[in-house]
């Protein structure tokens, strides 16, 4: 066995393989950039060595650092690694593939012709890409015109490799995988498939293992290829071969082979979770030669598990990327902690957190936006999906922009109940974007209900402070909570608490100050955030934030009386809606523009953003210029 493991990658995957090597007895390496320094996984690893700026090109991209740890698979990494040789690999083996190109494109013309040639809609496809990075959709050629040199872009300043294939795109497919397992003597098995179909911009969001859609006649079917496919080059490790099925075909049986990854996927928890098995454990074993101690009959699939993916971005505005300080990082359950229960890969009571991150730290502008992953286990998939909303509750994250609220709604999701997912299932179902989880009446009459004792709380603190002009004050129990456009009359009573004068069975305990309360409303528990604001309140539970503005009721009427603050018109300028680099201005001064015409685009997180023009106009002054790095609501230029 390895006495020392250098580990080419960072984040919360570099931790999660320190984790596994230290239970092992194996010292550990870490590489980082200027910007990981500090990072959780530099501390936790044995040893560090430093390895340059914080582009990813500049530093975890440079082989010539690294290419010692990843010698014992090169052969095999370097032909699945490689989406165009991939393909055609997966084709000699007897796998369906989706129609495409045939080798890399090089030019815009290039990609139009074979577009043309294949049928819109199609995917332009970084050959080194993954992650939803160096993906482009077209639906006609204006769109491959527009994003063909982005995807190029992206490839190179994310995988160090530029080359652009094109496939069919296949409408509302599943997102399906097989993850896989062979060793150095012959041995290759499957275990079980993921289900990674919610995603956006082709970016995985939720997964879970099994899928509600794969019956075991199509997890033997598809298995069976993966392996073939694994064997004809010879890989030996962990690895995962994706798979889609058009959602049209309920049998399953058109399953098309998309790319496989030759590396430990984001998404591996859940397979673990319900298999027992620790992946990054097998793939130091037999790295070090040993041959697997299983066999394909012992792969069982034991419960469910869901992995929710908590991003830096923010869903209240298009989910543009947040980058900044964690000013607060407090998880439902400590990072990389487990009771031992199925070998230490469930957490702790079903909820197990990986992450790479810590309160304090910045999330940078330089790497992908996640924070953390949210995975927990159950006996069926509804007992997993309700571990996640009450998870998704306590995890208090501060300083910037983050979907957890979008992950709840998800969850409490009654078409993610039912099973009937498709990557289209975030477009479809939040077609104008997402404004919070929708709330029932019964649960706005009891948030009203704890703002009333919350209110009446802070007032009674209030009340006591030494050194006030009176000597007569008196903690309210009358007010008037509006959330959202409506108002309700909250009355505290010594044994009851009435809204609109109907009983609210309420039980919590609050000590003025905190951010974070554990209440029982109608016999349901509940985790709620609070945010202080001028005239009440933020709560946020079960997916949605409410801003709550509390009054004593006598004198609520007044606030009719306040005058609106009419926000600024910003119609004219281009305003960066997050911090980035400019990479391209598609404009110059004095040019007309059109609604929908790409004015700039911006790249932040290793994702480019095209930034269009709302309405017709003309450019009257350019603020900056390509190449400069620009702050949130930096004024990129302005109309006239």
């Amino acid at each position: 066995m390895f006495k020392k493991i250098l580990i080419a990658n960072r984040g919360e995957i570099a931790c999660r393989v320190i984790k596994t090597a230290r239970r092992m007895g194996i010292q550990t390496v870490a590489v980082y950039s200027d910007a990981d320094a500090r990072a959780p996984f530099v501390e936790m690893a044995d040893e560090a060595v430093h390895i340059g700026p914080a582009p990813a090109a500049e530093s975890y991209l440079l082989a010539d650092k690294i290419i010692a740890a990843c010698k014992q698979t090169a052969n095999a990494i370097a032909a699945m690694g490689d989406k165009i040789e991939s393909k055609k690999l997966a084709r000699d083996a007897g796998v369906n593939t989706v129609p495409g190109s045939e080798g890399a494109i090089e030019s815009t013309e290039d990609a139009l012709t074979w577009a043309n040639k294949i049928g819109y809609p199609v995917m332009m496809k970084a050959s080194a890409g993954g992650g939803g990075k160096g993906m482009r959709l077209a639906w006609n050629d204006q769109d491959v015109k527009d994003g063909f040199e982005a995807t190029q872009r992206e490839g190179l300043n994310s995988f160090g490799d530029d080359r652009v294939f094109i496939e069919k795109f296949i409408e509302d497919p599943r997102h399906i995988e097989i993850q896989i397992l062979g060793d150095k003597h012959g041995t290759i098995l499957y275990l079980n498939e993921r289900e990674c179909s919610i995603q956006r911009r082709h970016q995985k969001v939720v997964e879970e293992a099994p899928s509600p859609f794969v019956t075991p006649k199509m997890r033997k079917a598809m298995g069976e290829q993966c392996v073939a496919l694994a064997r004809a080059v010879d890989y030996h490790s962990a690895g995962t071969v994706e798979l889609i099925v058009s959602g049209a075909d309920e049998t399953g049986e058109s399953f098309y082979f998309l790319e496989m990854n030759t590396r430990l996927q984001v998404e591996h928890p859940v397979t673990e979770a319900i298999t027992g098995i620790d992946l990054v454990e097998q793939m130091i074993r037999v790295a070090a030669g040993e041959k697997l101690e299983m066999t394909q009959d012992d792969i069982g699939i034991d419960g469910w598990s869901i992995e929710n993916r908590v991003y830096a971005e923010d869903p209240y505005r298009g989910f543009l990327p947040s980058i900044g300080r964690l000013v607060r990082y407090d998880p439902p359950l400590k990072g990389w902690t487990d009771d031992g229960s199925a070998n230490g890969r469930r957490g702790v009571d079903g909820v197990r957190v990986d992450d790479g991150v810590y309160e304090g730290g910045e999330v940078s502008m330089f790497y992908d936006p996640m924070i953390a992953k949210l995975v927990t286990w159950g006996e069926t998939r509804d007992e997993a999906a309700d571990l996640q909303v009450q998870a998704l509750d306590a995890f208090r994250i501060e300083g910037l922009g983050h979907n957890v609220d979008f992950l709840s709604a998800i969850m409490q999701h009654p078409r993610f109940r039912s099973g009937e997912l498709t990557t289209g299932f975030i477009a479809e179902e939040y077609p104008e974007g997402f404004e919070g989880a929708a709330v029932s009446d019964d649960l706005k009459r009891g948030l009203a209900a704890v703002a009333g004792v919350i209110a009446t709380a802070d007032a009674d603190r209030a009340r006591r402070i030494e050194g006030q002009l009176s000597d007569d004050l008196y903690a309210p129990g009358d007010w008037t909570v509006r959330l959202g456009d409506t108002d309700y009359r909250v009355t505290l009573e010594e044994e009851a608490i009435t809204v609109d004068d109907a009983p609210v069975a309420l039980q919590m305990e609050y000590t003025p100050g905190e951010r974070m309360v554990e209440v029982e409303l109608d016999d349901q528990a509940l985790t709620l955030q609070l945010e202080p604001t001028r005239t009440g309140y933020a709560i946020t539970t079960r997916g949605a934030k409410h801003t709550v503005r509390i009054l004593q009721t006598r004198i609520a009427h007044l606030a009719d009386h306040m005058i609106e603050k009419i926000p600024p018109d910003l119609s004219k300028m281009l305003i960066c809606p997050m911090p980035g680099l400019l990479v391209k201005l598609h404009v110059e001064e004095g040019e007309e523009v059109q609604p929908g015409q790409p004015l700039a685009t911006v790249e932040a997180m290793k994702m480019e953003n095209i930034l269009r023009a709302e309405k017709e106009g003309t450019i009257a002054k350019i603020n900056a210029e390509e190449g400069e790095s620009l702050a949130v609501d930096a004024v990129i230029l302005e109309l006239e």
